[in-house]
Order: C-alpha cells, then sequence, then structure tokens
C-alpha cells in the first residue's frame, strides 16, 4: 500500500493515485471494483459518472423480482469496446464510488489551490 495514496473507497471498490502517477502534470485516478481496474483522468471519471446516470435513468425490467440482485443493465465505461453487465445495487455502489472520488478531489483542489487565495 506504500505505492498508492487512496482517495476513496466503499462495499465495492478504492480509488487512490499511483504515487509515481500523481507526479504527472495530469495525474490519472485508478479505480478498482468488481475485479477490473481503469486508470482515468479527472474528465473520464465525470464522464464515466454521467454513463452511470444515463444507465439507471434509461435502462431497468420493473417486473424483475430480483430487480436489484440481477445483472440486466448494461453500464457503458470509459473504454469504448467495454461495457459491463451490472445489477442496479451494484450500478448505484459503482456511482457512489465515482462521486466520493470526484468531490474529494476536487476539494483537494480547491483546498490546496483555491481557498488561499
Amino acid at each position: 500500500m506504500n505505492a498508492i495514496d487512496k482517495i476513496y473507497s466503499n462495499e465495492l471498490g478504492i480509488s487512490f493515485y499511483w504515487k509515481q502517477e500523481k507526479k504527472d502534470k495530469i495525474p490519472r485516478i485508478q479505480v478498482v471494483f468488481r475485479d477490473v481496474g481503469f486508470l482515468l483522468t479527472l474528465n473520464e471519471l465525470k464522464d464515466f459518472s454521467d454513463a452511470c446516470l444515463v444507465t439507471i435513468r434509461t435502462q431497468g425490467c420493473g417486473q424483475c423480482a430480483q430487480s436489484k440482485h440481477c445483472r440486466s443493465l448494461l453500464l457503458r465505461t470509459p473504454s469504448d469496446k467495454v461495457d459491463m453487465a451490472v445489477s442496479r445495487q451494484e450500478l448505484d455502489q459503482i456511482q457512489e464510488l465515482i462521486v466520493g472520488t470526484i468531490f474529494r478531489i476536487e476539494l483537494n483542489y480547491w483546498v490546496k489551490n483555491v481557498s488561499f487565495n
């Protein structure tokens, strides 16, 4: 764990910076959940959050008795060649992980760069 700086985590996954990546001008964020990892910029992370919201609004089967646990939702990922089948419960946790990550990154930026000006 010495090679990373944790940003946020929940029951489903974790987001963090690789310490060597953080030195770059535009650091990328590693987001890991369900045995899948994405290395994303902040803008890509925001696009992923938007994709979660679109999936929440447009997909679902209300008649299904197991709708919260059934992996019937197709989530577009930041990779245009990969979509993921997720349940509504997983989608809610993915969205919470992404939104929490964005919030912490932007809060840290504000504290370090804006609040003292």
